[in-house]
């Protein structure tokens, strides 16, 4: 089947950048004209498991950007040796990795340098495989560890989430840059996509899906409950509201 990307062109020479979906279901409509201008530069690391994902957003989200301002390294371990642009990157003192926890300082109380363009990281991967990416490669502790403090819900509404505020790598990313860039209008041309992605799906037989923590505060969570002790707590922490 063709694909949106063998189709569209800007002019005879230059082809336009792509949602690379099939016709069928091509997003370009919903696509920035032209790649949003921003200083930042993202490093997206991204678990294998997520290439094979057919509703994975980080495609389109590297549609919305410049090429040199996104760039995706796949892969579960990164050792300097293997990987010595990343490993240059975490050294570099603008450089900034998007990862909650108690170590984590909000992105908004981040004062960035002015000396170069601010660098994000930000790793595609379920939570699981976020958390295992995060803590076995030691090279992502080097740069300011940040989160981000919102109460939005994520639109993402056709793949569960752990909780109501868990948001995907796409949303993660237009909130970090919206922040960064001082730009408000950001987040909303980068969300199109998704939301049109999410719109589509629905209409043609997809269901909303409810994060584990709504299912399971409101009784509706028909999974066997795991009989591994340190994941029934983290089930326990999701219904009483505590932050995991």
């Amino acid at each position: 089947m063709q694909n949106c990307a063998q189709t569209h062109f800007r002019d005879k020479t230059q082809k336009v950048k792509s949602c690379s979906r099939p016709q069928k279901v091509c997003l370009c409509p919903f696509l920035p004209i032209h790649p949003l201008k921003v200083s930042t530069c993202l490093y997206i690391i991204q678990h294998p498991a997520e290439e094979s994902r057919v509703l994975r957003t980080v495609p389109l989200l590297a549609a919305c950007l410049p090429p040199e301002k996104c760039k995706i390294l796949i892969g579960r371990r990164f050792s300097e040796d293997r990987y010595p642009e990343l490993a240059t990157v975490c050294r570099n003192p603008s450089t900034l990795i998007l990862y909650p926890g108690a170590e984590a300082t909000n992105l908004e109380e981040v004062t960035l340098g002015s000396s170069s363009p601010p660098i994000m990281i930000i790793i595609d991967g379920t939570w699981s495989q976020a958390k295992d990416i995060f803590y076995k490669n030691s090279l992502f502790r080097l740069p300011k560890q940040v989160q981000l403090k919102t109460n939005i819900s994520s639109q993402y509404v056709i793949r569960t989430q752990p909780t109501n505020t868990c948001l995907s790598t796409l949303e993660c990313a237009a909130v970090a840059l919206t922040i960064m860039e001082k730009n408000k209008s950001i987040q909303e041309t980068i969300l199109r996509p998704l939301q049109a992605l999410c719109s589509f799906q629905l209409q043609h037989g997809a269901q909303i899906h409810h994060s584990k923590e709504h299912l399971l505060k409101n009784g509706l969570y028909d999974k066997p409950m795991p009989k591994n002790k340190r994941k029934l707590r983290r089930m326990e922490l999701l219904v009483n509201n505590v932050k995991i």
